[in-house]
């Protein structure tokens, strides 16, 4: 999914009314050698491992063994990402993820879940309950920095700002819509029904052929890696 070289800029200054993290608002002190980074694992020598490859990178992390104490100092280190393990005992991350989502107070955070399951539906459910991408385990060395310079780039919703390889790229309003949205969850296959519903409405009737229209508009200007077609079912976004 995220790469490191990415060459899409995506800039969040103002909060959109999607859930999506990409598409959250951020704070000019989000930049990656100063975010907040907290990492919950109930394996210390993940914590371990993880918070000494970030501090390395200038992060400043914190690390929780379960789900209250991430919980807790979600509160307290008011962190600006959080590296969630999905299975632990007790509380486990998906139930994290729900609470952290319910605070509005905590809208702007963003939640890369550590899964070693591998499965579809564990995946799913992962960014269903709020999840805005996922990093399987054993955990590669650079995919959790890689990740994370990622996620921290930002969409500028307010001019519908895109920028390719440093050059502004000009969308028009329904085409940067459709970016938005897809941009939300890397990786996961929007249904064309869904595109329809959340960047149309239901109440506005387009032809069969509107959405294929507007994803053939936006792969001749951002290049035709970024946004892939599942046969039969939809479209997902991939850096």
């Amino acid at each position: 999914m995220l790469r490191l070289n990415i060459n899409l800029i995506l800039h969040v200054v103002t909060m959109s009314s999607l859930h999506v993290s990409l598409c959250r608002k951020q704070k000019p002190s989000h930049m990656q050698s100063t975010a907040r980074i907290l990492v919950v694992d109930d394996e210390e020598d993940i914590l371990t491992l993880l918070k000494y490859n970030l501090e390395k990178s200038g992060y400043d992390v914190s690390t929780a063994i379960d789900g209250q104490q991430a919980i807790a100092l979600t509160h307290s280190f008011r962190p600006n990402l959080i590296l969630l393990d999905v299975m632990m005992p007790g509380m486990d991350g998906i139930e994290v993820c729900q609470y952290i989502r319910a605070q509005p107070e905590f809208a702007d955070v963003l939640i890369v879940f550590l899964t070693a399951r591998n499965e579809a539906y564990t995946q799913i459910t992962a960014l269903d309950s709020g999840g805005d991408d996922f990093i399987n385990k054993p955990i590669k060395p650079n995919v959790p920095n890689a990740r994370i310079q990622a996620m921290l780039r930002r969409i500028d919703v307010d001019n519908f700002k895109v920028t390719v390889m440093g050059k502004d790229v000009g969308l028009v309003k329904k085409e940067f819509e459709l970016l938005q949205l897809l941009a939300s969850k890397p990786g996961k296959v929007f249904k064309r029904p869904e595109i329809l519903s959340r960047v149309w409405g239901d109440d506005v009737i387009v032809g069969d052929r509107t959405i294929d229209v507007y994803i053939r508009k936006l792969r001749e200007k951002l290049g035709e890696k970024y946004i892939q077609t599942v046969k039969g079912v939809g479209y997902r976004f991939e850096f």
